[in-house]
């Protein structure tokens, strides 16, 4: 691939080895897995803790030499996390050719799992794992961006300040997509909006859409004559229970003025990952191949799919109850749950009033806009 994404692009395998003795050599790195691992005798002998986490990890990693091998061994501890903390089905994937690449658009929910969740469908049914789009904001340890770049991140530029800087930034994240796509190397996933959809609103934003289409060669081509060969499939993934629910209505809650503290995403990742998530079901739509495609029939398209194809459960249910909002009788009939009422709705007990609205809505709202798409007068 060439130099012009070297600083954006996920790691080669001929980089993976310099990559893994980074993170051997990373002190932050290892005390990060020995915390995640609840490790409490780390408190009070760190430097020991440390010896045998990095010799063991060592020994884990001796072999891996490739992004595959790197990704091989994550699987079995993705799959027994999911396992542990959801009830997970997909449905669509059996309509998608394992040999193409496609551009996943996707809602965005959590940090790490959506696109995790999507990976495991395709390998599951034979495809190739998905690059996966990343924002810098996240990479605020060497670490971390070494450890997401080995396992198939690229990098968007969303710090930069200056309007020619991030024209610049957006352009070659777009050669980079599609280039990808067009040279078969493998699916891509990207979020439909910068950041997760907090409030439960999963609207594609019409910039994600231009970026992309800045890739084209404007003497010979439009905008629309590029999003239509970038096989653009629209992903939906709902989930029963949000870990990172309390966190998202207490920022909600808070208003514009909300300042993250430092590292905050970080910790997000790792409750996204650990905490229970009940029912998780994700929906592979169909390419959107056309001969031309606006940004603005696109995104028509995409939402579509996000409203049709959203999982609803008891949870998003209960959450319009607790608004005051009828529930659509054809959504209850086939709404599941894990969870009773009452274990739900304690979720928020020591939540404020405001906080409480905050994460109703957040649960309520997929159900509010199918009604909205389907029940207009």
């Amino acid at each position: 691939m060439s130099d012009l994404y070297s600083d954006i692009r996920p790691y080669r395998d001929v980089e993976v080895r310099d990559v893994v003795n980074a993170l051997l050599a990373d002190d932050e790195f290892i005390d990060t897995l020995v915390a995640l691992h609840g490790n409490k005798i780390a408190t009070w002998f760190p430097v020991v803790s440390r010896f045998y986490a990095r010799r063991a990890l060592r020994k884990q990693l001796s072999d891996v030499s490739t992004v595959d091998a790197f990704q091989a061994l994550v699987k079995p501890r993705l799959d027994r996390v999911v396992a542990a903390t959801s009830v997970f089905s997909s449905a669509g994937i059996e309509k998608l050719d394992a040999t193409q690449s496609y551009l996943f658009v996707s809602n965005h929910r959590d940090i790490a799992m959506d696109s995790a969740y999507a990976n495991i469908v395709l390998v599951t049914h034979g495809h190739r794992t998905a690059q996966v789009a990343i924002g810098d904001n996240l990479l605020q340890k060497p670490w971390v961006s070494d450890l997401m770049r080995i396992n198939k991140s690229f990098i968007v530029k969303r710090s930069l300040s200056g309007p020619k800087q991030q024209l610049a930034a957006s352009k070659q994240l777009a050669g980079f997509i599609r280039e990808s796509i067009s040279e078969n190397r493998g699916p891509i996933w990207i979020a439909q909006r910068e950041g997760r959809a907090k409030d439960g609103d999963d609207c594609t934003e019409a910039a994600v859409l231009k970026m992309v289409s800045l890739s084209r060669d404007k003497r010979i081509e439009t905008a629309d004559q590029i999003l239509g060969k970038l096989n653009i499939v629209p992903i939906t993934i709902a989930y029963e229970l949000d870990p990172c629910d309390v966190l998202k209505a207490q920022e909600l809650s808070f208003g514009e003025g909300y300042t993250k503290k430092p590292f905050e995403d970080l910790s997000s990742i790792a409750q996204g990952i650990q905490g229970q998530k009940g029912c998780v079901h994700l929906r592979f739509g169909e390419p959107l191949n056309q001969e031309t495609l606006s940004v603005t029939t696109a995104v028509e398209l995409i939402d579509a799919h996000m409203i049709d194809h959203y999982r609803v459960f008891q949870t998003n249910l209960w959450a319009v109850e607790a608004l005051g909002h009828p529930v659509p009788a054809t959504l209850r009939s086939d709404a599941i749950a894990t969870v009773s009422r009452e274990q739900f709705m304690s979720r928020f007990d020591l939540l404020s009033e405001a906080e409480r609205h905050a994460a109703f809505s957040m649960y309520a709202r997929p159900v509010l806009n199918w009604v909205a798409r389907h029940e207009k007068d």
